[in-house]
C-alpha cells in the first residue's frame, strides 16, 4: 500500500525532540498514528547517533509476555543502555492493562524520551491527565486532510476531481487500498462500527449500542445543525428508539471523547461571551458519512461546512459558531491573537444566497478579516472587504 509522509505531524514530533513530557498521540482508529510514530522512528535512525531505540508494538506476538505493567517496566529497564540518548515508543499501549503505572514509574526516572499511541477509546484527551501523573503532551491526529489527499493521488492532476473525490471517500487513507466501491465502504463502515460496537462498549460497558448508533447517524445526518440532547431524544424516541436527554448527553459526549464527532460551542459576537444553550457537532471525517448515510439528505453545504470545520481545528484553531443579533456566522476561528470570521456555502452564484451569506459578515463592526468559503470554481476576490475564497484552492492552503 502506498504511504505518504505526513509532514505538519512529524515535523511537530521533531520539535518536541528531547523535551521532558511524555508524547501522547491521540485521533480516531485508523487515523493513522501507528505509522506517524514509525515515519517518526525511521527519522531518527537516519539522523541521529548515538542513540537507542526500544520499541514495543503490543499487536505483535512478540511482545505478548509483557502485557503486563511490571513485566513491561523490567522489559524497558532490561534494555536501556547507558550513555545513549534512550527513546521509549509503546503502539498501542492500552492493551497493557495498568500502562500508565509502568509509563509514569519510567518517565520519573528522566532516562527515556517517551512516545504512546493507543486506541481511540482509551487515551481519551479528558482522561490523560488522570492517567499521566508527569508532564505529557498530546499530539491529535485527523484523518487526511485534502492537501494529503492530493499528494497522495500525485498521478491525478485535475484538483477539481480530486475534490469531488475527497467529498466522498474522505481521509481515512487505509480506504484507499480497496479498487471496489463496495470494498472502500465496508472498509469505512467496519472502523466506524469497531469504534461503536467495541471500543466505546467497552470502555463505557454499554449494555446496549442500539441508541448509541442511531445517535451517531443522527448527528451524522444533521451536521451544522443546531443540536441539543432533549431535541435529539424527542426525535430518536420518536423514531422507535426510546431514550431520553440524559442518555443522549452521555453518549454524545462518548461520542466526540473517541473523536468520532467534534463539539463546537456557540459564541455571541456581540456581547463578546460564549453561549450555553445549543451546540453543533462536526463529524470527523465526511467520508464516514457518505459510507454510513449514502447520497441521504446529501447538503453538499452542510458537508462543505463540515470540511470546513475539522480543517481549521486541524490548522490548530479554537473554533465556535457565532451569534450576532438573530444571524449566525458559520466559524469564528482563533488561533493566539488571530481571528477571522467564516461563512461556508455550496453555489453562490445567486442574488440571495450571495446576500444571505455575506449580510451577517457586514454587519461585525471589528477588523478581523471576514471571508467566504465556497464552490465557486474561481481565484479568490474580495466584495466590501470581505474574502471569496473557493474550498477546493482554500483547502490546498498551507
Amino acid at each position: 500500500m502506498k504511504t505518504i509522509t505526513r509532514n505538519e505531524y512529524l515535523d511537530r514530533i521533531i520539535e518536541l525532540n528531547g523535551t521532558p513530557d511524555i508524547k501522547i498521540i491521540t485521533g480516531i482508529r485508523r487515523c493513522g498514528k501507528s505509522k506517524l510514530m514509525q515515519a517518526y522512528v525511521d527519522y531518527l535512525k537516519e539522523n541521529c547517533e548515538n542513540i537507542n531505540i526500544i520499541f514495543i508494538d503490543f499487536m505483535d506476538l512478540e511482545y505478548e509476555e509483557i502485557k503486563e505493567y511490571h513485566a513491561l517496566h523490567s522489559y524497558v529497564e532490561d534494555h536501556y543502555q547507558e550513555g545513549k540518548t534512550n527513546y521509549l515508543f509503546v503502539d498501542e499501549v492500552q492493551m497493557c492493562p495498568k500502562f500508565e503505572l509502568a509509563i509514569n514509574s519510567l518517565h520519573s526516572r528522566g532516562k527515556y524520551d517517551i512516545y504512546v499511541t493507543g486506541s481511540n477509546a482509551f487515551l481519551l484527551s479528558a482522561d490523560l491527565a488522570t492517567l499521566f501523573t508527569g508532564r505529557y503532551i498530546e499530539i491529535h491526529v485527523f484523518p487526511f486532510s485534502f492537501r494529503e489527499y492530493c499528494r497522495y493521488y500525485d498521478d491525478i492532476s485535475d484538483i477539481d476531481k480530486l475534490f469531488d473525490e475527497y467529498t466522498v471517500k474522505g481521509g481515512l487513507s487505509g480506504s484507499y487500498a480497496y479498487g471496489t466501491e463496495n470494498d472502500r465502504i465496508n472498509y469505512i463502515k467496519e472502523v466506524y462500527n469497531t469504534i461503536v460496537t467495541r471500543d466505546l462498549a467497552q470502555k463505557y460497558a454499554l449494555p446496549d449500542t442500539l441508541v448509541l448508533q442511531r445517535l451517531g447517524e443522527f448527528l451524522m445526518d444533521n451536521i451544522s445543525n443546531l443540536t441539543s440532547p432533549n431535541k435529539v431524544s424527542n426525535l430518536l424516541t420518536a423514531s422507535k428508539t426510546p431514550t431520553n436527554h440524559v442518555t443522549v448527553g452521555k453518549y454524545i459526549k462518548y461520542l466526540c471523547n473517541a473523536f468520532v464527532f467534534y463539539d463546537i460551542k456557540r459564541f455571541d459576537i456581540r456581547g463578546k461571551k460564549y453561549l450555553e444553550s445549543s451546540e453543533k457537532f462536526y463529524l470527523c471525517d465526511t467520508g464516514i458519512r457518505y459510507a454510513l448515510l449514502g447520497n441521504r439528505n446529501m447538503d453538499y453545504g452542510r458537508v462543505y461546512e463540515n470540511m470546513v470545520c475539522i480543517e481549521l481545528l486541524r490548522r490548530g484553531y479554537d473554533v465556535y459558531v457565532g451569534k450576532l443579533y438573530q444571524k449566525e456566522v458559520d466559524f469564528v476561528a482563533q488561533r493566539g491573537s488571530e481571528k477571522m470570521y467564516i461563512q461556508v456555502s455550496d453555489d453562490i452564484s445567486g442574488e440571495q444566497t450571495f446576500e444571505r451569506e455575506t449580510s451577517p459578515l457586514l454587519q461585525i463592526r471589528d477588523a478581523y478579516p471576514k471571508m467566504i468559503i465556497a464552490r465557486t470554481k474561481h481565484p479568490k476576490y474580495s466584495y466590501q472587504g470581505i474574502e471569496i475564497h473557493d474550498i477546493a484552492d482554500w483547502l490546498l492552503q498551507k
